[in-house]
């Protein structure tokens, strides 16, 4: 029962467990099961437990919570809002604050967003700021973090694309091109000699954003659901920042990641990396609704609006 559970979660981080007042499960998660613990004082928790070992997943999905926690200790080193880790037993379950405000969505006026759109580049240019140990996912499901970043992208890459062979997803183009197209671009991969902390999927629904009434603009309350970060090439975080677009088209958050001391240069081979990185997110957008069965809207969804957006980064790396 969840209730069971989460009062074992809380007393093993030695929260007394006759405090929690409320387990509601929460919606919008497509991988692990995520819990909001509602205490007696009112302070607020997030419990995510993954599935059983045995549930359906792409490869590079096991141990996400060991990612997750990695991100959130990485972010507050740089002083960026999101939750704090509680408790993360490896691989069991990942107990964490809960941040500030709701899915960041089109309430606000256009001033707004604009204002939210340049806190957001600020924060991000933070992020870019911390460093690790190595490149890939710290999770270890690809294997250890390594010294040069071609290396890891292209280990990520191929997990990808066996887990296409494996699940058999629709694809728009066949999946040898797929391969041999982002195989062409792989040496613009050495240009990345750092690796700098990259959330890989900070799309709106993974931002909260608080509208205190009467105090106020809105401001970003958290960044959430780090579990597929790595560490890696900073251009990497553009593609979910402008999911489905062009990161060039958004001037108030380049302004913001200027402002708050981030690089972003377009060149040429700049360009022709985001388009492997999206390339990367798109086919494993596609790849991953086999083994979650999404259903047959989503289905649509992916052929209508993703699957033109893989076949156009592929061309972009053909040129």
């Amino acid at each position: 029962m969840p209730d069971e559970r989460a009062r074992s979660v809380l007393e093993a981080a030695g929260i007394p467990v006759d405090h929690l007042e409320r387990c509601r499960k929460l919606t919008g998660g497509t991988y692990n099961t995520v819990e909001e613990l509602l205490l007696t004082d009112g302070t607020r928790y997030v419990l995510k437990t993954p599935p059983p070992p045995d549930a359906p997943a792409l490869s590079h999905e096991r141990e996400l919570l060991v990612s997750e926690a990695e991100f959130y200790r990485a972010a507050a080193t740089v002083d960026v809002p999101a939750p704090h880790v509680v408790s993360a037993p490896t691989g069991r379950h990942l107990l964490m604050t809960a941040c500030p405000g709701d899915m960041w969505d089109d309430r606000f006026t256009s001033d707004e967003q604009a204002s939210l759109r340049a806190e957001l580049g600020a924060l991000t240019a933070r992020l870019h700021e911390v460093t690790g140990p190595g490149f890939g996912y710290p999770s270890g499901a690809l294997g250890p973090l390594v010294a040069d970043w071609r290396t890891a992208f292209t280990t990520m890459y191929a997990a990808v694309l066996d887990d296409a062979r494996r699940y058999e997803p629709w694809l728009p183009r066949p999946l040898d091109e797929i391969a041999r197209t982002a195989a062409s671009a792989y040496d613009v991969l050495d240009e990345v000699t750092v690796p700098r902390l990259v959330h890989f999927d900070l799309w709106r629904g993974n931002i909260l954003v608080e509208h205190p009434a009467g105090r106020g603009e809105p401001r970003i309350g958290g960044l959430i659901d780090g579990e597929r970060m790595f560490w890696g090439d900073p251009l990497a975080d553009f593609v979910s920042l402008a999911l489905l677009d062009d990161i060039e088209k958004d001037r108030d958050f380049l302004a913001g990641y200027q402002d708050g001391g981030g690089r972003a240069e377009f060149t040429d081979p700049a360009r022709r990396r985001l388009a492997l990185y999206r390339s990367y997110l798109y086919l494993i957008m596609l790849t991953e609704t086999v083994p979650r069965a999404m259903g047959a809207e989503h289905d649509t969804w992916l052929r209508d609006a993703v699957a033109p957006e893989l076949v156009g980064t592929l061309d972009e790396l053909t040129r």
